[in-house]
C-alpha cells in the first residue's frame, strides 16, 4: 500500500511541472495601463510603455516624443520592501522611425543574514536591473518592425561574500539580450471605417545564460513569445472602446522530471542546452507532449474604454495552467488624461485568497513632451 501512495504522490508532482528561469523580474508587467488590462500589449495602441511590451509600436507613435515613470510595490502580502521602478521613453527620428529607450530596477528590500549558529552577520540589499535601447522603423503604411538590445545585472548576494571554509562563493550576474518585434494595424472595411485591427509579435529577452558563482553554473533568461491582436472600435465624441488578447509561451526548456530508487523526484532543467536550441526545441520538448506545450501557453485578455481622450476605465484577465504555476487573476484600472501628462492606476485582483500577489497596485505617470514644449512657447501650463 505504501508503495502504491509513493508512486500516486510522484506521479501527480511530476505532473505539476512550472518553468522556472532567472532574472523573472523582466516578466512582470512594468506599468499601469498594461497592467490593467490582464498583461495584454502586444497589439494595443502605442504608448510610451510600448519599449517593454511591443518596440515596434513606437513607429506608428501619434506624439513625436514623449516618456513614462511607473512604479510598483510588489509581493506586498509577503513582504513591505519589494518594489519595481521603470523608466520608458521614445523619440521619433521621423515619420517612419523611431528610437526608444528604457530602465527597468527591482529592488528586493533588505534581508539579515545570520551563520550557522544563527549569530547575526549582517544585512544585505539584493537589487537588479535592466537597461534597454531599441529601433523601430515602418516597413510600409501598415506594418512596422523594431529590435531592442538589453542588459542585465543581477546581484542576488548584495556584495555579501562568505568567510567561510569551503563556501561557495556568488558574485552578481550579468548578461546581454535582444528583443524581435513587428507590428501591424489597419483599417476595417472602407476608407472612413469605424472600426480598426492590429496585430503584434515580440520575441523578447532572447540573449546569454546567467552565471552567479563565476560561470560553474548557468541559468536561461526569460526568453518569451508574445503574440497579440487588438480589436478597436471608435464610438463617437472622441470615444473608444477596444478589446485585447496575447498568448504568451516561454522559449526555454521544460523541465524534464525523473523519479529515483527511492520515490524522489529529481527534475532536470536542460541547462546544458544551447540558447539557440532550446528557443526552438522549446515547442516540443514538453515531457506531456502537445497537451503539455499548450499548458505552457498563458492567455492575457484586456479592455480598454476611452471616453473624449480623458478618461479611461480598463479590466482585464490572466490565466496560466494549473500544472505551469497557477497563476489566474482579475485586474482593473483607470486612466486620466490631463494637458501634457496622463495618470494611471491599477489593481489586481487574484482567483485564490492569501495570494501574494493580492493588493498589487502600479502607477505610472506619462509626459508628452512635444505638447509641453508647444504649451511652454504659448505660456504657462495649466493642469
Amino acid at each position: 500500500m505504501g508503495i502504491v501512495q509513493t508512486a500516486v504522490i510522484a506521479q501527480e508532482v511530476v505532473r505539476y511541472n512550472p518553468i522556472s528561469t532567472a532574472v523573472p523580474f523582466l516578466t512582470i508587467t512594468p506599468d499601469s495601463r498594461h497592467g490593467a488590462m490582464g498583461d495584454v500589449g502586444a497589439a494595443t495602441s502605442p504608448d510610451a510603455n510600448s519599449q517593454y511590451m511591443n518596440p515596434s509600436k513606437f513607429a506608428f507613435d501619434r506624439e513625436k516624443w514623449g516618456f513614462s515613470l511607473s512604479f510598483t510595490p510588489w509581493l506586498r502580502q509577503l513582504v513591505k520592501d519589494v518594489n519595481l521602478a521603470y523608466l520608458s521613453g521614445f523619440y521619433q527620428l521621423d515619420p517612419t522611425q523611431a528610437v526608444g529607450a528604457s530602465l527597468r530596477y527591482f529592488t528586493m528590500g533588505q534581508v539579515n543574514l545570520t551563520s550557522v549558529d544563527k549569530t547575526n552577520v549582517g544585512s544585505i540589499s539584493p537589487g537588479e536591473f535592466a537597461l534597454d535601447f531599441s529601433y523601430s522603423r515602418r516597413l510600409s503604411d501598415n506594418f512596422s518592425g523594431g529590435v531592442s538590445l538589453r542588459y542585465i545585472h543581477s546581484d542576488l548576494s548584495g556584495g555579501f561574500a562568505s568567510t567561510q571554509t569551503g563556501a561557495e562563493t556568488f558574485s552578481a550576474g550579468n548578461a546581454f539580450a535582444t528583443d524581435v518585434s513587428f507590428y501591424y494595424q489597419s483599417r476595417l472595411g472602407k476608407e472612413g471605417s469605424k472600426n480598426s485591427i492590429a496585430a503584434g509579435v515580440n520575441f523578447s529577452n532572447m540573449g546569454s545564460k546567467i552565471s552567479y558563482n563565476q560561470g560553474t553554473t548557468k541559468e536561461f533568461l526569460p526568453a518569451n513569445m508574445k503574440l497579440g491582436t487588438t480589436f478597436t472600435t471608435d464610438l463617437g465624441d472622441s470615444s473608444s472602446f477596444s478589446l485585447s488578447i496575447d498568448l504568451n509561451k516561454l522559449l526555454v526548456p521544460t523541465p524534464v522530471n525523473r523519479v529515483d530508487a527511492s520515490g524522489n523526484v529529481i527534475s532536470d532543467n536542460n541547462s546544458s542546452k544551447s540558447v539557440i536550441s532550446s528557443i526552438f526545441s522549446s515547442f516540443t520538448d514538453a515531457p506531456g507532449g502537445m497537451k503539455e506545450e499548450l499548458q505552457e501557453v498563458t492567455l492575457s485578455l484586456g479592455a480598454e474604454y476611452w471616453y473624449r481622450k480623458q478618461f479611461a476605465v480598463r479590466a482585464g484577465y490572466f490565466n496560466e495552467s494549473q500544472y505551469k504555476g497557477n497563476l489566474k487573476y482579475f485586474t482593473a484600472g483607470v486612466g486620466v488624461k490631463l494637458n501634457v501628462a496622463a495618470i494611471d492606476v491599477s489593481y489586481l485582483i487574484p482567483f485564490e485568497h492569501n495570494n501574494p500577489l493580492a493588493n498589487t497596485i502600479r502607477f505610472t505617470m506619462l509626459f508628452n513632451v512635444e505638447s509641453f514644449l508647444k504649451r511652454k512657447k504659448l505660456g504657462p501650463v495649466i493642469m
